[in-house]
């Protein structure tokens, strides 16, 4: 597994020396921090030290790029978010994440620390006592200053010197030379180093001191100007550049005046944009750089072509997901352009024409979350997720901005939840609803959604709390919104404590939201009112109260509220009425959260299956589910026993009862090293090697030796201990264990051991 790591949009020249010796302190020391100035490439170093040594951590390497950061207390947040980690238990996330990684054996990278250092000093310490398999190898400017830390200085890429020989053959043994060509060659795919230009070339990389990063924004020049001209005018320019007393090194100075000299070669317009875009966390595409860019000087029309110049000219990345265009900065040119952002006096205009277009864009999202645009939602949100954190992030710093972060935040809680950054989003209504004026007209319903988000928690006390002051701030009658909003909060308070008056509540909300024509805030109320009435002997009721949430979700094309309709008619059904039913609503609300991609709602649906087969009399499938879900319950920090404890217990009990303690547990076991990918596919009979495996059966394709391999990991015994027993070289041993993982489908040592505990 190699999750997050950036996608390598140009190829990666040199840097040999310098990646085997990082491999090789990551072998001896947990913690290697990759220190140099901005532009000198430690972030593609460490993407590729760290996917090539993805095979020697079992559990693989996750990459958290933290430039995307400004507040150094969701350093955590982020990194449970690449480790697919969510959480509805209230613990803290560095918590959750910690938990996590306490014996698992990944390779953490934390990159572009500067900026957050102590935080992440602090993350990595903690890390590193709690998690003896975990390794973290980061970057930044400065070191973290971690006991254990292994610092290794990233220098320039090796350049010609003056009285090295000028050949092409002579001059492509140099790195820079190496990563010059490879740039002009993108820029103009015609350029060779050839006999006529090679003096030229060596001279633009000596002048540019070997720094990756200048040498790409000069070869991009070469699409106007000849390896002579650029040679001449960087010459020229870079000492009266860098002349000015400066504080920094020498080789920074280089590549300041290297930024300076292809800023001033961009056009009025081509500055104001680089400047503008700096604004943006993360990446963006060009509607928001249309939104936030255009205005003041520059025509709206003309950002696509300015965008593109940039590209150009490599100020800008250019990347594709899902068949949309984004863009994104370096961080040292993003710093860049923040700095003569400042110094133009427009930093506070664009930051708040950044909030404004977040501000639109959450309502757009919220007006059409029940709509067939969800999923479209789904996404835009989650590629926006940290610009949405920077938009709040000034709303609630700026003096009389807060009241903005109010009505942001509290929006689309749906989303919120099914990312499973409910406690993040707590924490931001928390914020904002300390800046804000007491007397703020969105500040009842914040509170009302931060109840929500609390009670997503089980703190049911919080929630009360707030509901209070929600309804002191804001009384009305209960056909107003506040009012229909609050006794739907109410009525998951009351379901939680298991109060009965939870039908009744559900019933009143729902009422209230379809007399003001509010469609989407009717669903979930139904849902509560359906499964409480068929816990008070209402079976039919609650059948047509939850096939009329079904029906409505499938009248405006949603499938979040639909996926938990056919949640609640498993649970009414596989309890007290027919398990058919159940079982088709159970398939049908899986395929549906695999659509939608929340691990929350996969732990329910697997559960729910789980309940389904144990029913039937399926009881070495219920077992399997049930550990599948165990796992991703872990992940999303809930647990069964608390969220669905009464069907659970019951279909859980009966398949241990039927299958015998020991069998229960050995598919439990195998069940639980499942991805989520293989329990889905399980769950839904699309895997029959799978079911094989679980079941006993043995796959033809390991070899004896992968087989006496298998068991010798599931013994625990690590490849060293593979090798000495075995008698075989440590890199023998290692590929065959990468081929069991290969052959059975598993992705860390821990399924292996389960799979192989599982068939005896």
């Amino acid at each position: 597994m190699a999750a997050g790591l950036p996608n390598a949009l140009t190829s990666y020249v040199g840097r040999r020396r310098e990646a085997a010796e990082i491999r090789s302190h990551l072998r001896t020391a947990r913690l290697v921090t990759l220190t140099g100035p901005g532009g000198v490439g430690k972030t593609r170093l460490a993407a590729s030290v760290a996917a090539e040594s993805a095979r020697g951590f079992a559990d693989g390497v996750v990459f958290a790029g933290l430039a995307e950061l400004r507040d150094a207390e969701l350093v955590p947040n982020l990194v449970a978010d690449r480790l697919g980690l969510q959480d509805r238990s209230g613990r803290s996330v560095e918590r959750v994440v910690l938990d996590h990684l306490r014996e698992r054996a990944v390779l953490l990278v934390l990159d572009n620390c500067e900026h957050l250092v102590e935080a992440c000093a602090k993350f990595a310490a903690a890390v590193l006592a709690e998690c003896p398999r975990a390794g973290v190898l980061a970057t930044g400017r400065q070191s973290l200053g971690v006991a254990g830390e292994k610092v290794v200085r990233v220098p320039p890429l090796p350049v010609p010197g003056a009285d090295a020989g000028d050949s092409p053959e002579e001059l492509s043994q140099y790195d820079a030379v190496r990563l010059f060509a490879d740039r002009a060659t993108a820029a103009v795919p015609a350029f060779r180093v050839t006999a006529e230009n090679s003096a030229e070339v060596a001279r633009i990389c000596r002048g540019l001191d070997g720094l990756p990063l200048a040498i790409e924004l000069a070869a991009a020049r070469l699409r106007s100007l000849s390896p002579r001209q650029l040679a001449e005018r960087l010459t020229r320019r870079l000492p009266l550049l860098t002349a000015a007393p400066r504080t920094a090194p020498e080789r920074q100075q280089t590549l300041r005046a290297t930024i300076d000299w292809s800023y001033e070669l961009c056009s009025p317009a081509e500055r104001a944009v680089w400047a503008r875009v700096s604004v943006f966390a993360g990446s963006f595409d060009l509607d928001a750089a249309e939104e936030v860019c255009g205005g003041a000087g520059v025509d709206r029309d003309a950002v696509l072509d300015l965008i593109d110049e940039l590209l150009d000219k490599s100020v800008l990345i250019r990347e594709e997901r899902h068949d949309v265009v984004r863009y994104r900065m370096l961080e040292t040119l993003r710093e860049y352009g923040q700095e003569r952002l400042e110094q133009a006096g427009d930093r506070a205009r664009v930051a708040r024409a950044h909030r404004d277009w977040i501000d639109r864009l959450t309502e757009r999202a919220d007006a059409e979350w029940a709509s067939p645009h969800q999923l479209a939602w789904i996404d835009r949100l989650r590629n926006e997720h940290a610009n949405l954190r920077a938009a709040l992030d000034w709303s609630i710093a700026e003096p009389g901005e807060a009241g903005a972060a109010l009505r942001i935040a509290r929006r689309v809680d749906e989303y919120w939840a099914l990312r499973g950054f409910s406690l993040e989003a707590r924490r931001w209504l928390e914020r904002a609803l300390a800046a804000a004026p007491a007397e703020h007209p969105d500040r009842p319903f914040a509170l009302a959604t931060s109840a929500l988000f609390a009670l997503w928690h089980s703190d049911a006390d919080l929630a009360a709390t707030r509901l209070t002051e929600a309804e002191e701030l804001s009384p009305g009658s209960g056909g107003e919104p506040l009012a229909a909003y609050l006794t739907y909060v109410r009525s998951l308070e009351a379901m939680i404590r298991l109060d009965l008056r939870t039908a009744e509540l559900g019933a009143a909300a729902a009422a209230a939201f379809r007399v003001l024509g509010d469609l989407r805030r009717e669903l979930h109320p139904l849902y509560i009112q359906g499964v409480a009435l068929a816990y008070t002997g209402g079976l039919e009721t609650a059948r047509d109260v939850l096939r009329r949430m079904l029906a409505l979700s499938e009248s405006c094309g949603e499938l979040y509220y639909r996926s938990i309709a056919l949640a609640g008619l498993v649970h009414v059904e596989v309890q007290f009425g027919e398990v058919a039913v159940a079982a088709e609503a159970a398939r049908d609300g899986l395929v549906i959260t695999r659509t939608i991609g929340s691990r929350l709602q996969l732990a329910y649906r697997l559960d729910g299956m789980a309940w389904v087969a144990s029913r039937q009399g399926e009881f070495e499938r219920a077992a399997t589910l049930f550990g599948a879900a165990a796992t991703v319950w872990e992940a999303v920090g809930a647990s069964a026993d608390v969220a669905v404890a009464l069907p659970h217990r019951r279909f859980l009990n009966a398949a241990r009862e039927a299958l015998g303690p020991e069998r229960f547990d050995a598919l439990f076991a195998a069940g639980r090293a499942f991805t989520d990918e293989q329990a889905t596919r399980f769950a839904l009979g699309e895997d029959t090697a799978t079911a094989s495996h679980v079941s006993g059966g043995r796959p033809l394709e390991l070899t004896e030796r992968e087989w006496e391999i298998a068991r010798l990991v599931a013994e625990g015994l690590s490849n060293p201990d593979i090798a000495a027993r075995l008698v075989i070289s440590r890199r023998t041993a290692e590929t065959h264990v990468q081929r069991v993982l290969t052959k059975l489908g598993f992705r860390n040592r821990a399924q292996i051991a389960a799979w192989v505990t599982a068939r005896r």
